[in-house]
């Protein structure tokens, strides 16, 4: 059986400054566990009988056998299923030329943890491998987040930095920066690029200044039909689907 004081450690990891400290993030459920599992070294492991016995040769530090019961006791969510994990962070290496020969994301201060793992799932999709966030955006290994990415992190690179100077140095290095606007140009009618930083900004604030200010191509995704009385914005997580949409159909 978990000790009390492992309980306490999983539900420990629900705290930002926890996670961070332990270096560890924790995934519930089976199909997301097993989507992670050989992509992350795996600390421990809480599953079921039934589970545990589809998976006989697991690679786990710690592996638990726990009844329903017991699962739900530990588990963060009202309606576990089989199996909950504790994952080591990954450490990524990166630098500017990532930029320069691949077409990534930056999410200037998206703080909604929903937002933020529907966009991992986005950019996993269209072959986006690496996403520059502020240091005000929401933690991609927040619980919430992380069941959002249904498991899209573990082919997709999260990197946290100081994203106004990370863009100002890519912006010295004449890589292409896009971002989306009210006043900007229709998307359908621009040139797009292959390579280049794709910046999606706060969901009320939208882009900050300091940004908005290095952008070299101001991007606006049109209502239907033009001039119609309508919602004030779209949703960043939609607005992300769109622009990397219309990238990958002009790639």
């Amino acid at each position: 059986m978990l000790s009390k004081n492992k309980i306490k450690y999983i539900h420990s990891l629900e705290l930002k400054k926890n996670r961070k400290e332990e270096q560890a993030f924790l995934a519930e459920g089976y199909k997301l566990v097993e989507e992670l599992l050989g992509h992350f070294p795996c600390r421990i492991v809480a599953g079921t009988k039934a589970w545990l016995d589809r998976h006989p040769h697991l690679h786990a530090e710690e592996i638990f056998e726990v009844s329903e019961e017991e699962l739900t006791r530990i588990s963060l969510q009202k309606n576990p299923q089989e199996v909950l994990a504790v994952f080591e962070q990954p450490v990524y290496e990166w630098n500017i030329n990532t930029a320069a020969h691949s077409l990534c994301l930056a999410l200037d201060d998206v703080q909604d943890p929903g937002n933020v793992g529907t966009i991992a799932r986005i950019a996993d999709w269209f072959g986006i491998e690496h996403v520059f966030c502020s240091q005000g955006t929401a933690d991609i290994y927040n619980p919430k987040t992380v069941q959002a990415t249904m498991g899209a992190i573990a082919r997709v690179q999260f990197h946290y930095c100081n994203l106004p100077e990370f863009i100002r140095s890519a912006s010295a290095q004449d890589i292409p920066l896009f971002g989306t606007f009210l006043n900007g140009k229709d998307i359908y009618g621009e040139n797009l690029e292959n390579h280049g930083i794709i910046i999606m900004g706060n969901e009320g604030n939208g882009i900050s200044t300091p940004i908005a200010q290095c952008i070299t191509h101001r991007l606006f995704i049109p209502n239907y039909p033009q001039g119609r009385p309508t919602s004030e914005s779209l949703n960043v997580a939609i607005a992300t689907a769109i622009v990397c949409a219309e990238f990958r159909r002009r790639g």
